[in-house]
Protein backbone atom coordinates (compact mmCIF):
# COMPACT_ATOMS: atom_id res chain seq x y z
CA UNK A 1 0.00 0.00 0.00
CA UNK A 2 1.75 3.14 -1.23
CA UNK A 3 0.80 6.24 0.75
CA UNK A 4 1.66 9.57 -0.92
CA UNK A 5 3.71 12.08 1.04
CA UNK A 6 0.84 14.56 1.09
CA UNK A 7 -1.40 11.96 2.77
CA UNK A 8 1.23 11.40 5.44
CA UNK A 9 1.52 15.16 5.92
CA UNK A 10 -2.23 15.66 6.13
CA UNK A 11 -2.60 12.76 8.58
CA UNK A 12 0.13 14.03 10.91
CA UNK A 13 -1.30 17.56 10.72
CA UNK A 14 -4.76 16.19 11.53
CA UNK A 15 -3.54 14.39 14.63
CA UNK A 16 -1.55 17.44 15.72
CA UNK A 17 -4.72 19.53 15.39
CA UNK A 18 -6.69 17.01 17.48
CA UNK A 19 -4.13 17.04 20.27
CA UNK A 20 -4.08 20.86 20.22
CA UNK A 21 -7.87 20.81 20.43
CA UNK A 22 -7.59 18.41 23.37
CA UNK A 23 -5.25 20.84 25.11
CA UNK A 24 -7.33 23.99 24.63
CA UNK A 25 -10.70 22.33 25.30
CA UNK A 26 -9.77 20.12 28.26
CA UNK A 27 -6.36 20.88 29.71
CA UNK A 28 -5.88 24.65 29.52
CA UNK A 29 -8.42 25.24 32.30
CA UNK A 30 -7.61 22.93 35.25
CA UNK A 31 -10.57 20.80 36.27
CA UNK A 32 -11.47 17.27 37.27
CA UNK A 33 -13.53 15.77 34.39
CA UNK A 34 -16.93 14.38 35.29
CA UNK A 35 -17.92 10.83 34.36
CA UNK A 36 -20.36 12.18 31.76
CA UNK A 37 -17.75 14.45 30.16
CA UNK A 38 -15.20 11.64 30.00
CA UNK A 39 -17.74 9.20 28.55
CA UNK A 40 -18.90 11.56 25.81
CA UNK A 41 -15.38 12.42 24.69
CA UNK A 42 -14.27 8.78 24.83
CA UNK A 43 -17.16 7.81 22.57
CA UNK A 44 -16.30 10.71 20.26
CA UNK A 45 -12.65 9.69 19.82
CA UNK A 46 -13.44 5.99 19.39
CA UNK A 47 -16.12 6.90 16.82
CA UNK A 48 -13.58 9.08 15.02
CA UNK A 49 -11.17 6.14 14.85
CA UNK A 50 -13.95 3.90 13.51
CA UNK A 51 -14.93 6.44 10.83
CA UNK A 52 -11.31 6.76 9.77
CA UNK A 53 -11.03 2.98 9.57
CA UNK A 54 -14.18 2.76 7.45
CA UNK A 55 -12.75 5.37 5.07
CA UNK A 56 -9.44 3.50 4.87
CA UNK A 57 -11.37 0.28 4.19
CA UNK A 58 -13.24 1.88 1.26
CA UNK A 59 -10.13 3.52 -0.24
CA UNK A 60 -7.54 0.73 0.25
CA UNK A 61 -9.70 -2.36 0.35
CA UNK A 62 -10.91 -5.12 2.64
CA UNK A 63 -7.53 -6.54 3.70
CA UNK A 64 -6.08 -3.22 4.84
CA UNK A 65 -9.37 -2.31 6.49
CA UNK A 66 -9.33 -5.48 8.59
CA UNK A 67 -5.66 -4.89 9.43
CA UNK A 68 -6.51 -1.41 10.68
CA UNK A 69 -9.33 -2.52 12.98
CA UNK A 70 -7.35 -5.49 14.31
CA UNK A 71 -4.44 -3.14 15.03
CA UNK A 72 -6.60 -0.46 16.63
CA UNK A 73 -8.38 -2.91 18.96
CA UNK A 74 -5.05 -4.42 20.00
CA UNK A 75 -3.35 -1.07 20.62
CA UNK A 76 -6.37 0.30 22.49
CA UNK A 77 -6.44 -2.78 24.70
CA UNK A 78 -2.75 -2.43 25.51
CA UNK A 79 -3.26 1.26 26.28
CA UNK A 80 -6.00 0.40 28.79
CA UNK A 81 -3.52 -1.84 30.60
CA UNK A 82 -1.12 1.11 30.68
CA UNK A 83 -3.68 3.15 32.60
CA UNK A 84 -2.99 1.01 35.68
CA UNK A 85 0.58 2.34 35.73
CA UNK A 86 -0.57 5.91 35.06
CA UNK A 87 -2.85 5.73 38.10
CA UNK A 88 0.03 4.47 40.26
CA UNK A 89 2.30 7.31 39.04
CA UNK A 90 -0.35 9.91 39.87
CA UNK A 91 -0.78 8.42 43.35
CA UNK A 92 2.97 8.21 43.94
CA UNK A 93 3.47 11.92 43.26
CA UNK A 94 0.14 12.85 44.89
CA UNK A 95 -0.96 14.86 41.86
CA UNK A 96 -4.22 16.74 42.52
CA UNK A 97 -6.95 15.45 40.21
CA UNK A 98 -7.49 18.87 38.60
CA UNK A 99 -3.85 18.98 37.42
CA UNK A 100 -3.60 15.41 36.12
CA UNK A 101 -4.91 16.17 32.63
CA UNK A 102 -1.94 18.31 31.59
CA UNK A 103 0.64 15.76 32.73
CA UNK A 104 -1.21 12.95 31.00
CA UNK A 105 -1.64 14.81 27.72
CA UNK A 106 2.03 15.83 27.54
CA UNK A 107 3.02 12.25 28.36
CA UNK A 108 0.71 10.91 25.64
CA UNK A 109 2.14 13.32 23.05
CA UNK A 110 5.67 12.26 24.02
CA UNK A 111 4.56 8.64 23.61
CA UNK A 112 3.23 9.29 20.10
CA UNK A 113 6.46 10.99 19.02
CA UNK A 114 8.58 8.12 20.38
CA UNK A 115 6.32 5.52 18.80
CA UNK A 116 6.61 7.35 15.48
CA UNK A 117 10.38 6.96 15.68
CA UNK A 118 10.04 3.27 16.62
CA UNK A 119 7.62 2.71 13.73
CA UNK A 120 10.05 4.23 11.23
CA UNK A 121 12.94 2.13 12.60
CA UNK A 122 10.79 -1.01 12.58
CA UNK A 123 9.66 -0.43 8.98
CA UNK A 124 13.24 0.10 7.81
CA UNK A 125 14.43 -3.02 9.64
CA UNK A 126 11.62 -5.17 8.22
CA UNK A 127 12.26 -3.98 4.67
CA UNK A 128 15.97 -4.77 5.00
CA UNK A 129 15.97 -7.91 7.18
CA UNK A 130 13.06 -10.37 7.19
CA UNK A 131 14.58 -12.18 10.20
CA UNK A 132 13.53 -9.21 12.36
CA UNK A 133 10.14 -10.94 12.58
CA UNK A 134 11.81 -13.71 14.59
CA UNK A 135 13.03 -11.13 17.13
CA UNK A 136 9.64 -9.40 17.31
CA UNK A 137 7.84 -12.71 17.72
CA UNK A 138 10.14 -14.13 20.41
CA UNK A 139 10.06 -10.83 22.31
CA UNK A 140 6.25 -10.86 22.33
CA UNK A 141 6.23 -14.46 23.54
CA UNK A 142 8.59 -13.51 26.37
CA UNK A 143 6.44 -10.47 27.24
CA UNK A 144 3.29 -12.62 27.18
CA UNK A 145 4.87 -15.21 29.49
CA UNK A 146 6.06 -12.51 31.91
CA UNK A 147 2.64 -10.83 31.95
CA UNK A 148 0.88 -14.14 32.53
CA UNK A 149 3.15 -14.97 35.48
CA UNK A 150 2.55 -11.55 37.04
CA UNK A 151 -1.21 -11.94 36.58
CA UNK A 152 -1.15 -15.45 38.09
CA UNK A 153 0.75 -14.18 41.12
CA UNK A 154 -1.77 -11.35 41.51
CA UNK A 155 0.96 -8.73 41.69
CA UNK A 156 -0.87 -5.53 42.57
CA UNK A 157 1.68 -2.76 42.63
CA UNK A 158 0.65 0.27 44.60
CA UNK A 159 2.04 3.77 44.94
CA UNK A 160 4.28 2.68 47.84
CA UNK A 161 5.83 -0.05 45.68
CA UNK A 162 6.47 2.18 42.66
CA UNK A 163 10.13 2.97 42.08
CA UNK A 164 10.98 6.04 39.92
CA UNK A 165 13.18 5.28 36.92
CA UNK A 166 16.85 6.26 36.70
CA UNK A 167 16.15 9.44 34.70
CA UNK A 168 13.67 10.71 37.30
CA UNK A 169 16.09 9.89 40.13
CA UNK A 170 18.82 11.82 38.29
CA UNK A 171 16.48 14.82 37.95
CA UNK A 172 15.57 14.64 41.64
CA UNK A 173 19.24 14.65 42.63
CA UNK A 174 20.57 17.31 40.26
CA UNK A 175 17.66 19.69 39.64
CA UNK A 176 16.16 22.19 42.11
CA UNK A 177 12.97 20.25 42.81
CA UNK A 178 10.19 21.63 44.98
CA UNK A 179 7.60 19.57 46.82
CA UNK A 180 4.90 22.13 46.17
CA UNK A 181 2.59 22.14 43.15
CA UNK A 182 2.31 25.50 41.39
CA UNK A 183 -1.00 24.84 39.66
CA UNK A 184 -0.17 23.33 36.22
CA UNK A 185 3.31 24.80 35.93
CA UNK A 186 6.23 22.50 35.19
CA UNK A 187 8.78 25.14 36.20
CA UNK A 188 8.04 27.84 38.77
CA UNK A 189 9.75 30.45 40.94
CA UNK A 190 10.29 30.14 44.67
CA UNK A 191 12.14 32.86 46.57
CA UNK A 192 13.35 34.33 43.29
CA UNK A 193 14.81 31.03 42.02
CA UNK A 194 13.53 28.74 39.28
CA UNK A 195 12.48 25.34 40.56
CA UNK A 196 11.18 22.15 38.99
CA UNK A 197 7.69 21.22 40.20
CA UNK A 198 6.46 17.69 40.96
CA UNK A 199 4.35 17.91 37.79
CA UNK A 200 7.60 18.09 35.76
CA UNK A 201 8.76 14.83 37.36
CA UNK A 202 5.39 13.23 36.61
CA UNK A 203 5.68 14.18 32.92
CA UNK A 204 9.23 12.80 32.84
CA UNK A 205 8.08 9.55 34.47
CA UNK A 206 5.18 9.19 32.04
CA UNK A 207 7.47 9.79 29.06
CA UNK A 208 9.95 7.08 30.06
CA UNK A 209 7.11 4.70 30.96
CA UNK A 210 5.48 5.23 27.56
CA UNK A 211 8.81 4.45 25.91
CA UNK A 212 8.83 1.06 27.66
CA UNK A 213 5.22 0.42 26.65
CA UNK A 214 6.16 1.00 23.00
CA UNK A 215 8.59 -1.93 23.16
CA UNK A 216 5.71 -4.41 23.10
CA UNK A 217 2.99 -2.40 21.32
CA UNK A 218 5.02 -1.74 18.15
CA UNK A 219 6.05 -5.41 17.57
CA UNK A 220 2.43 -6.39 18.32
CA UNK A 221 0.99 -4.16 15.62
CA UNK A 222 3.65 -5.25 13.11
CA UNK A 223 2.37 -8.77 13.73
CA UNK A 224 -0.97 -7.69 12.25
CA UNK A 225 0.17 -5.43 9.41
CA UNK A 226 3.42 -4.45 7.73
CA UNK A 227 2.02 -1.12 6.52
CA UNK A 228 3.72 1.78 8.41
CA UNK A 229 0.74 4.05 7.70
CA UNK A 230 -1.68 1.65 9.42
CA UNK A 231 0.80 1.09 12.26
CA UNK A 232 1.06 4.85 12.85
CA UNK A 233 -2.64 5.67 12.60
CA UNK A 234 -3.72 2.81 14.88
CA UNK A 235 -1.19 3.91 17.50
CA UNK A 236 -2.22 7.55 17.18
CA UNK A 237 -5.93 6.78 17.51
CA UNK A 238 -5.24 4.45 20.45
CA UNK A 239 -3.47 7.29 22.26
CA UNK A 240 -5.97 9.95 21.17
CA UNK A 241 -8.72 9.94 23.77
CA UNK A 242 -6.61 8.01 26.27
CA UNK A 243 -6.76 11.07 28.51
CA UNK A 244 -10.56 10.87 28.73
CA UNK A 245 -10.48 7.08 29.06
CA UNK A 246 -8.23 7.41 32.11
CA UNK A 247 -10.86 9.44 33.97
CA UNK A 248 -13.76 7.38 32.60
CA UNK A 249 -12.47 4.00 33.77
CA UNK A 250 -11.13 5.28 37.09
CA UNK A 251 -12.20 2.75 39.69
CA UNK A 252 -13.30 0.27 37.01
CA UNK A 253 -9.65 -0.63 36.37
CA UNK A 254 -9.53 -2.67 39.57
CA UNK A 255 -12.44 -4.77 38.32
CA UNK A 256 -10.62 -5.93 35.17
CA UNK A 257 -8.85 -8.66 37.13
CA UNK A 258 -8.30 -10.92 34.12
CA UNK A 259 -7.17 -8.22 31.69
CA UNK A 260 -3.53 -9.21 32.19
CA UNK A 261 -4.31 -12.81 31.22
CA UNK A 262 -6.23 -11.65 28.16
CA UNK A 263 -3.45 -9.37 26.97
CA UNK A 264 -0.85 -12.08 27.55
CA UNK A 265 -2.90 -14.44 25.32
CA UNK A 266 -3.18 -11.77 22.62
CA UNK A 267 0.56 -11.02 22.71
CA UNK A 268 1.37 -14.75 22.63
CA UNK A 269 -0.96 -15.27 19.66
CA UNK A 270 0.60 -12.39 17.73
CA UNK A 271 4.07 -13.59 18.73
CA UNK A 272 3.37 -17.06 17.26
CA UNK A 273 1.97 -15.42 14.14
CA UNK A 274 5.14 -13.33 13.74
CA UNK A 275 7.40 -16.38 14.11
CA UNK A 276 5.31 -18.28 11.57
CA UNK A 277 5.50 -15.35 9.17
CA UNK A 278 9.27 -15.21 9.64
CA UNK A 279 9.49 -18.93 8.82
CA UNK A 280 7.60 -18.36 5.56
CA UNK A 281 9.88 -15.42 4.68
CA UNK A 282 12.94 -17.25 6.04
CA UNK A 283 16.39 -16.18 4.84
CA UNK A 284 18.47 -17.56 7.71
CA UNK A 285 21.10 -19.87 6.15
CA UNK A 286 21.14 -22.29 9.11
CA UNK A 287 17.37 -22.88 8.84
CA UNK A 288 16.27 -24.93 5.82
CA UNK A 289 19.29 -23.60 3.90
CA UNK A 290 17.81 -20.10 3.89
CA UNK A 291 14.69 -21.25 2.03
CA UNK A 292 11.07 -20.62 2.91
CA UNK A 293 9.30 -23.18 5.08
CA UNK A 294 6.25 -23.52 2.85
CA UNK A 295 4.51 -26.02 5.13
CA UNK A 296 3.90 -23.35 7.79
CA UNK A 297 0.18 -22.40 7.78
CA UNK A 298 -0.94 -18.82 7.19
CA UNK A 299 -2.99 -17.03 9.85
CA UNK A 300 -5.29 -14.53 8.13
CA UNK A 301 -5.93 -11.06 9.51
CA UNK A 302 -9.66 -11.86 9.74
CA UNK A 303 -8.86 -14.83 11.98
CA UNK A 304 -6.50 -12.64 14.03
CA UNK A 305 -9.23 -10.02 14.51
CA UNK A 306 -11.71 -12.70 15.59
CA UNK A 307 -9.26 -14.19 18.10
CA UNK A 308 -8.39 -10.77 19.57
CA UNK A 309 -12.04 -9.73 19.97
CA UNK A 310 -12.96 -13.14 21.39
CA UNK A 311 -10.20 -13.02 24.02
CA UNK A 312 -11.12 -9.48 25.07
CA UNK A 313 -14.83 -10.28 25.37
CA UNK A 314 -14.24 -13.44 27.41
CA UNK A 315 -11.68 -11.86 29.77
CA UNK A 316 -13.77 -8.70 30.27
CA UNK A 317 -16.98 -10.63 31.04
CA UNK A 318 -15.08 -13.04 33.32
CA UNK A 319 -13.47 -10.09 35.13
CA UNK A 320 -16.78 -8.36 35.77
CA UNK A 321 -18.42 -11.59 36.94
CA UNK A 322 -15.58 -12.30 39.37
CA UNK A 323 -15.63 -8.73 40.70
CA UNK A 324 -19.38 -8.99 41.19
CA UNK A 325 -18.98 -12.33 43.01
CA UNK A 326 -16.21 -10.92 45.25
CA UNK A 327 -18.32 -7.90 46.20
CA UNK A 328 -21.24 -10.13 47.16
CA UNK A 329 -18.95 -12.42 49.16
CA UNK A 330 -17.35 -9.53 51.05
CA UNK A 331 -20.66 -7.76 51.69
CA UNK A 332 -21.46 -7.93 55.42
CA UNK A 333 -24.49 -10.00 56.34
CA UNK A 334 -27.35 -8.08 57.97
CA UNK A 335 -28.17 -9.91 61.26
CA UNK A 336 -30.57 -7.28 62.62
CA UNK A 337 -33.61 -8.60 60.77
Amino acid sequence: MHVPVWVWGATIAGFAAMFLFDFFSHVRKPHAPTMRESALWSVFYISLAAIFGAGLWMVWGHDHGVEYFAGFITEKSLSVDNLFVFAIIMAKFAVPRIYQQKALLIGIIMALVMRGIFIAIGAAAINEFSWVFYIFGLFLLYTAFKLAIESAQHKEQGADDFEPNALVKFAQRHLPVTDEFHEQKLIARENGKRVVTPLFLVVLTLGVTDLLFALDSIPAIYGLTQQPYIVFTTNAFALLGLLQLYFLLGGLLDRLVYLGFGLSLILAFIGVKLVMHAMVENTLPFLNNGQSLDWVPHISTVLSLSVIIGILVVTTVASLLKSRHDRRRDKPIDTTS
